[in-house]
Parts: C-alpha cells; structure tokens; sequence
C-alpha cells in the first residue's frame, strides 16, 4: 500500500502516509486554499436564493496558475477563433460564463482542499509519525478534485502542457532548482492515478 491508494471493502480507499508525505500534501493543499481565495465574506447574505444569483467574476485571473484551474469555457489552445467578429463573441460567452460558474468553481475547490487538510490533520492527531488513511467514497472524490488540482498548479508552474512536457520532467538533472517541484507533481500523478483506479466500478 505505501505510495498508492487501494479499494476498500464496501467502498472508499485508503493510502499509507509517513510524516514527511502528509506535511508536504497538507502544505500544498494550504497554498492551494490561499491561491483560491476566501469564501463568502462573513457579512455576506443568508438568504440561500440570492447566493444562488450572485455573480462571480468576468475576467479570467491575472495569475497563470487560476488560469489553468478556472480557463475560458469558450476559448484557448483548443479553440480557434477565424475572425475577430467570432473572437469576440467566444469572449463574451466566456465572460458570461465564468459570471455565473466561477464562485461555484471556487467553493468546490475549496472544500476538496479542505477535505485533504481535515483528514490528514486527523490523522496526525492519532499521534503517529506515519498511518494509514481511509477515506469514505465521497471523501475519495475530493481528494481526486484536489490532487488534480495541485497538479495543475505545480504544472501550471512547471510550464507542463502537454504529455511530452511531462515527458522532458522526467530528465531533468538533479542539481536543477526545479526537481523538488517535479518529485512532487510526479509523486501526486502516481497517487492520483490509484486513487482513479480504486474508484472505477
């Protein structure tokens, strides 16, 4: 079981963890909760109907990192605009789009990462340097969520776009500055692929 997820009886998985791995995936999973924002401010209506319509932004985030976790929905490398006239309309769809989807986005991002946090901080108040981690089936898919995340924020750093970037990561050599990042982006590519495997029917 160390360094991959397995199937539970009756559902859900579970991973063994040391001490080192569950402080670098809870420290991750705290930078991501920063990179995504603050939920709702405090002050903020409790009237479910109107949280329902409120709006989120229309602009795409400046940071190239909330770009990879919140793209245009009608625009990017896979979608070519032939004309100015059609350019502008993929972005105003886009903008439309991300106005009613965005703070919905955020929030499911945000309670996957806290997922994460919650659980590994409950294992480590078990008091012992290393465990083993069982996660319910819903559990499960939010840690999916947030490791998928993480790795497209570490990739997103990366410079990592396509199958042949991730490719070249594996080459680096070790005195580069980057391989710390890259041990960590293949290392959560492993886990997040068992933790695919243990969900399939």
């Amino acid at each position: 079981m160390p360094g991959q997820f397995e199937p539970l009886p009756g559902g859900g998985a579970a991973v063994a963890l040391d001490e080192v791995e569950i402080s670098i995936i809870r420290s991750l999973a705290v930078q991501l909760l920063e990179l995504i924002g603050p939920g709702p401010a405090e002050d903020a209506s409790d009237d479910p109907l109107a949280e329902l319509f409120s709006e989120g932004p229309s602009e795409p985030p400046a940071d190239p990192v909330l770009q990879r976790l919140f793209p245009d929905a009608y625009s990017g490398p896979d979608v070519e605009a032939t004309s100015p006239e059609q350019a502008e309309e993929q972005r105003q769809y886009s903008s439309e789009f991300r106005r009613f989807t965005e703070n919905d986005l955020r929030a499911g991002k945000r309670d996957n990462a806290l997922t994460v946090i919650h659980s590994l901080d409950a294992l480590a108040s078990a008091g012992k340097g290393g465990a083993v981690l069982k996660l319910s089936t819903e559990e499960s898919q939010q840690w999916l969520g947030a490791l998928n995340d993480l790795r497209l924020a570490i990739g997103s750093r990366l410079d990592v776009i396509e199958e042949e970037d991730t490719d070249l990561l594996y080459r680096l050599p070790d005195d580069d500055p980057r391989k710390p990042m890259v041990m960590a982006y293949l290392w959560l590519g492993g886990l997040q692929e068992t933790l695919v495997e243990t969900l399939m029917p």
